[in-house]
């Protein structure tokens, strides 16, 4: 699962996109200038941390997520064929608006997130309305020559997305059935993928007050709450400085704001669930480890994740969540207590259960 980060330009995406992944992108030798980048960044999960604490393993292995830093979005470069690659091959979209004041940083007009959103908002639909009109042209020409069930079920769906597009509304709030999805997961439309509004504040005294008030502040809570949208904050220059800072260092710089966590860390979160993902643990003094499913993914599912061979020989998992296990102590005493539970193949798997699975093979 990739998540594509976009922004138009000067708005601090291609440093956010550093400072995750930690890439140091003029060693690459990138000779595409519409080519992505592409940067993995390990999850921040409290739960796995406490739980490799009691179990002091020999490996402790995050979550991933996948990003990719895209050019400088704009109508222009949504006509190429290799920047809209790069964006159709993502899962979701982190859109990095500014809101920070800096006059070495050019900037065309007023500082104006919302207007920023909407205006991207616009050339994303913008793309996909094209790319409906065209696939309609050639369907009604297939449909006089053979009506078949399949054709006429996509030309009235593109005919419904034809219409929420001229109405201005982006293809990821327009409701559809898994079959309606299926049937056009193939046109990788780009304002169907989730969008998470990630703005990038200004340094101040007050910054942790200014990160929770950000949607209010620049109007931005509307869109962020419309169907698969969301929104966070951070400020480019703190994180910059974080990153360059131990823990201990950046523990105490992060108090310094009144924070507890960076910008990035609740990014990294929230861009993780965007994607509609979970994570369950196993634990051991070899190794703890967090894995990654979809949401409501079965136990047989969740096994297969960790091996195919474990997916295929699945016999039962014995299953307790994270925070069950450490007021437990240990597995024995939860077995004890009978918290530690024996679940089938169908038990759909809650983010942060501890599993361990036993099978035939």
């Amino acid at each position: 699962m990739k998540t594509g980060i976009i922004g138009l330009p000067q708005v601090g995406k291609t440093s956010l996109f550093r400072i995750l992944t930690r890439a140091k992108l003029e060693d690459r030798g990138y000779s595409n200038p519409r080519e992505a980048h592409l940067g993995v960044a390990k999850v921040p999960d409290d739960r796995l941390d406490r739980l490799a604490a009691v179990y002091n393993p020999k490996k402790l292995i995050h979550a991933t997520v996948e990003y990719a830093d895209v050019a400088a979005i704009g109508q222009e470069a949504l006509k190429e064929t290799a920047f809209l690659t790069s964006l159709r091959n993502v899962d979701a979209l982190i859109h990095v608006l500014r809101a920070f004041e800096d006059d070495s940083i050019p900037h065309v007009g007023a500082i104006d997130p919302l207007r920023d959103a909407k205006s991207v908002e616009f050339d994303l639909m913008l793309s996909d309305l094209t790319q409906v009109e065209k696939r309609l042209e050639r369907l009604e020409k297939d449909l006089k020559k053979m009506r078949t069930a399949d054709l006429e079920k996509e030309n009235a769906l593109l005919l419904r997305s034809k219409a929420a597009l001229e109405a201005e509304m982006p293809l990821r709030e327009l409701e559809m059935s898994a079959e309606e999805k299926k049937l056009i997961r193939g046109f990788m439309f780009l304002s169907q993928k989730p969008v998470l509004y990630a703005v990038n504040l200004s340094e101040s005294a007050t910054l942790g007050d200014d990160l929770e008030k950000t949607g209010e502040k620049h109007g931005l809570t509307a869109i962020a709450a419309r169907p698969n949208a969301g929104l966070t904050a951070f400020c480019g220059k703190v994180e910059a400085e974080l990153a360059e800072m131990d823990d201990e260092e950046a523990q105490e710089f992060l108090a310094s704001y009144g924070l507890k966590e960076s910008g990035l860390v609740r990014l990294i979160r929230r861009s993780y669930e965007l994607l509609g993902l979970i994570s369950f643990f196993t634990v051991g003094e070899d190794e703890c480890r967090a894995w990654t499913v979809p949401a409501n993914s079965r136990a047989q599912e969740a096994a297969g994740a960790i091996h195919t061979d474990l997916e295929k020989h699945f016999i039962r998992a014995e299953t307790i969540h994270w925070d069950t296990l450490l007021a437990a102590g240990s597995e024995a005493v939860a077995r004890s207590q009978g918290t530690l539970r024996l679940e089938g193949k169908d038990y759909l798997v809650q983010d942060g259960d501890v599993l361990h699975i036993r099978h035939s093979g």
